[in-house]
């Protein structure tokens, strides 16, 4: 025959199983768990629509709009302009010739073979409010981050102008699947030439 104080322990050791089962099975059903997201989610670099724009005039001789309170920083003979997973590089040398197709194609494939994650696109010409411009198109593995040690992959719109002996080279970059055509459209149709 049990005592009291033995129904009492088994009465206990019950009620803490159907507890542990109720929490697992609440907790499984809550949605706590891994989510995907919603229809109006943005993608990870989407561009807000109402982000506003501001023109800059990195160097002398052409000016463009780029997205107000995106960080800026110089090296060498390039500004690069960032905000999250997104960034602008605006570059700007001497050249002898206009681009061509054929050369910047050559270019690209020469400056990123051997980077990671990288897989070529199109080169196209091109005409923008500024004038003819050639275009390429192309992934590449984007920074790694410096918390997860992971980098996602993006992808490139690089732009070459050039006038009067000056090439300056557009490249808009962000994760794939991020929707920024028209904010990108945005700052390549902004792009001009100054006296």
């Amino acid at each position: 025959m049990s005592s009291a104080r033995d129904r009492c322990v088994a009465t206990l050791s019950v009620g803490a199983a159907l507890f542990v089962v109720t929490a697992t099975l609440v907790t499984g059903c809550s949605g706590a768990g891994p989510t995907t997201p919603g229809p109006d989610a943005a993608a990870p670099g989407d561009i807000p629509d109402d982000q506003a724009f501001v023109e800059v005039t990195p160097f002398p001789g052409f000016a463009v709009t780029v997205p107000e309170g995106w960080a800026m920083t110089a090296a060498g003979p390039a500004v690069t302009f960032t905000d999250k997973l997104n960034a602008i590089t605006v570059d700007s040398r001497f050249a002898a010739t206009a681009p061509s197709e054929t050369a910047v194609h050559q270019d690209v494939d020469q400056q990123f073979a051997s980077a990671a994650g990288y897989v070529a696109g199109t080169v196209t010409s091109v005409t923008r409010p500024a004038g003819p411009a050639v275009e390429a198109t192309y992934r590449i593995a984007g920074p790694t981050n410096p918390v997860s040690g992971k980098s996602v992959t993006d992808e490139v719109e690089r732009y070459e102008f050039f006038r009067d002996g000056q090439l300056v080279t557009l490249t808009l970059s962000a994760p794939v699947g991020a929707d920024n055509v028209d904010p990108w459209r945005t700052v390549t149709d902004s792009f001009r030439w100054t006296p």
